[in-house]
């Protein structure tokens, strides 16, 4: 991935950043500046609160070229508590099974290197169990 990308991603990735639309006040994740509920131009930010529940989820242990020395790992599909869908692995996992319905919470985590000369290493959001008090 090329730096300037990396940069314009940051809120994104790690902060989970997406938009609100003002016109009917859906929750848009990843920002794409239009209402894809209404159809409205939606450019305000909205920061998520990282806190949902795996939808469904697959685990890898054939990994794609760059992700290797992370197999295996489990990949879901996360229905944040703001309604948008989106799709991490998760870690953190320990012993823990997972299922469908199961709370999770966004961390940050490496990623991957983007194995080129410059050695960026690239983080992002993960999910993981929410840990019980």
């Amino acid at each position: 991935m090329e730096v300037p990308r990396h940069w314009r991603l940051n809120k994104q990735r790690y902060a989970l950043q997406g938009e609100v639309c003002p016109h009917c006040d859906a929750k848009i994740f990843p920002p794409r500046d239009v209402c894809p509920e209404c159809g409205g131009e939606a450019k305000t930010p909205f920061t998520f609160s990282g806190q949902g529940e795996v939808y469904s989820f697959t685990s890898y242990s054939n990994a794609p070229t760059g992700f290797e020395e992370q197999a295996p790992y489990t990949v879901a599909m996360v229905k944040l508590n703001e309604g948008p869908v989106v799709t991490a692995q998760l870690t953190d996992l320990g012993a823990e099974p997972v299922r469908i319905g199961m709370p999770v919470e966004m961390v940050t985590r490496k990623i991957r290197n983007d194995g080129s000369e410059h050695g960026i290493i690239v983080y992002g959001y993960k999910f993981r169990p929410v840990m019980q008090n």
